[in-house]
């Protein structure tokens, strides 16, 4: 029996994986949550996977509040970045696995095609640049038994994000601007979680490194907006604005589209289509108050 530890438990992707869990045969999981256990206390974190008997890491735990990191980067950065480094020197030493979750936010988003795992990173934000700080130590650290997966877009039914934004906004109001010239791929955290589980199932030392995880196609956040509203039956009119007319703190990459094919070809992984995964978790929030 293998037991794996989920930090960032009550984060979006933590949350569903807790979800899973208890289908898992031969695995058990240990869920804690940032303000748990401080996971940049070495001491710590070494006492917890002694006392626990821990065989691999699932950091989903992160400061994604991306605006917010452009004045508190000294907290950005010592979640994203040195609490993964903290966390990689202890993987090593113990000799566990560890599988770290980025985003695609290291990418300058300049590019007319998707993004693969060998295309040089450029961050444009704090929170971009504390992430690759992150995924730089781990590598750095422990390369050898390390996967880190990129990704993007992100929702659930859990957290705050951007769907559920919209579905809120949508019964508040007839009309809405959205941001038509960024576009990437959404994530339900529910695939992701799916896929982090078979990959941890089919996990060899040498399928380490970086891998994409997003869901299949691509969209701007207007075309996602006008698909939520859609699936949703809110009758919402929504007006296309460029970026310029909707400006925030911190850039947002204009193309961050991810490839997958490494993961899908590497572990066999199915990924869905966003609108089919988009309509698949809000019927399943249909069944509970969003």
């Amino acid at each position: 029996m293998r037991t794996f530890w989920v930090i960032g438990a009550n984060g979006q992707l933590g949350s569903e994986i807790r979800e899973l869990a208890a289908s898992q045969t031969g695995k058990t999981f240990v869920f804690t949550d940032v303000n748990e256990l401080n996971i940049t206390d070495h001491e710590a974190v070494e006492h917890f996977i002694a006392e626990n008997s821990i065989d691999a890491l699932i950091n989903c735990a992160a400061y994604t509040a991306v605006d917010k990191a452009e004045t508190e980067v000294e907290k950005a950065d010592a979640i994203n970045h040195l609490a993964v480094a903290n966390l990689a020197r202890i993987a090593k030493a113990k000799g566990l696995a560890f599988v770290h979750i980025s985003t695609d936010y290291v990418f300058e988003g300049t590019a007319s095609e998707p993004y693969t795992e060998t295309d040089t990173p450029n961050p444009q934000s704090v929170y971009g640049r504390t992430k690759l700080d992150g995924e730089n130590a781990i590598l750095k650290i422990n390369p050898a038994r390390t996967v880190i997966i990129r990704t993007s877009w992100v929702y659930s039914s859990y957290g705050s994000n951007f769907v559920k934004t919209m579905l809120r906004l949508g019964r508040e109001r007839k009309e809405l601007n959205v941001v038509h010239d960024q576009v990437g791929r959404p994530t339900y955290a529910g695939d992701l979680a799916a896929a982090v589980l078979q990959l941890l199932t089919h996990l060899k030392n040498k399928d380490v490194g970086i891998y994409h995880y997003a869901n299949t196609g691509e969209c701007s956040w207007y075309e996602f907006a006008n698909t939520i509203f859609k699936v949703a039956q809110l009758p919402v009119m929504t007006n296309p604005i460029p970026t310029t007319d909707y400006p925030t703190p911190a850039k947002r990459p204009e193309y961050s589209v991810l490839d997958t094919e490494k993961i899908k070809r590497d572990f066999g992984i199915a990924i869905p289509h966003w609108e089919e995964s988009l309509t698949q978790c809000l019927n399943h929030w249909n069944k509970t108050a969003v």
